[in-house]
């Protein structure tokens, strides 16, 4: 390797880093390894090498895995990074897919996967240069990339908007919409999520659903959102409510 085998193993549990660390050490020959307990001190290693060769997990305090990866590979492109996550969230892998530089070398592995296993995709990614992604992410990506599945931003965004519970008059305002565009969105993420068919059929039987929450439910289930995300997405719309009070108080 032209870098010093050094790998970042950027994770902010304790005993999940003793565990790569021990695993890393076992190698032969034997590299360094640094750790980060969170994604911004993470980013300041690995700007010291010209090829960085990264372990992070997905969800860290100060900076996430998926903004760590996207500034990284705006400074270092080829920077080799294994994401190890307990999550296969159909929003990091979203998240992902948008910010993988072209031809980069990259991995995914579930933490739930065994040691042989793990060992194994870490070495593929950061020894072989090969990219290795679980196929249990694998399954999320197709769905991720499928059009009929996938989300446009417009539609995720309303998404987000109404798991934060924000009325149609305050999407509108947030996003500059008419409130028939904000109904437009809503019934595109309807589409998607397969909800509008849900609904017909309930009407059918005399008991119509309350998309909104029906949205959010099924949301959760795919892994389009989650707790740890919404709490970003809420301090968000708090500073944008602060502004927006602001300006029209």
């Amino acid at each position: 390797m032209a870098d010093r085998f050094e790998i970042i193993v950027a994770e902010d549990n304790l005993k999940d880093f003793e565990f790569l660390e021990q695993l890393i050490t076992g190698w032969e020959p034997q590299p360094t390894v640094a750790r980060a307990p969170n994604g911004l001190q993470a980013f300041e290693l690995a700007l010291r090498h010209d090829t960085p060769l990264v372990i992070s997990d997905i969800q860290m305090p100060e900076m996430n895995g998926i903004e760590f990866a996207r500034r990284l590979w705006e400074r270092k492109p080829t920077a080799r990074i294994v994401f190890w996550s307990q999550f296969k969230d159909e929003m990091y892998v979203r998240s992902l897919l948008k910010i993988v530089p072209p031809e980069t070398v990259y991995g995914y592995i579930l933490k739930s996967n065994t040691r042989e296993r793990i060992d194994s995709a870490i070495r593929t990614v950061l020894v072989d240069e090969q990219c290795w992604i679980d196929p249990e992410v694998r399954k999320v990506q197709g769905l991720t990339g499928h059009s009929q599945t996938s989300l446009s931003d417009i539609e995720y965004e309303a998404l987000v908007d109404i798991s934060l519970g924000l009325t149609d008059n305050l999407i509108a305002q947030r996003r500059y919409l008419s409130r028939r565009g904000v109904q437009s969105r809503l019934n595109s993420l309807y589409s998607k999520l397969s909800i509008d068919q849900e609904q017909f059929h309930s009407e059918k039987a005399g008991e119509a659903l309350n998309l909104r929450n029906r949205a959010v439910a099924v949301a959760l289930r795919r892994g389009l959102i989650n707790p740890f995300e919404m709490e970003k997405e809420e301090r968000e719309f708090q500073n944008w409510l602060v502004r927006y009070n602001r300006n029209n108080g």
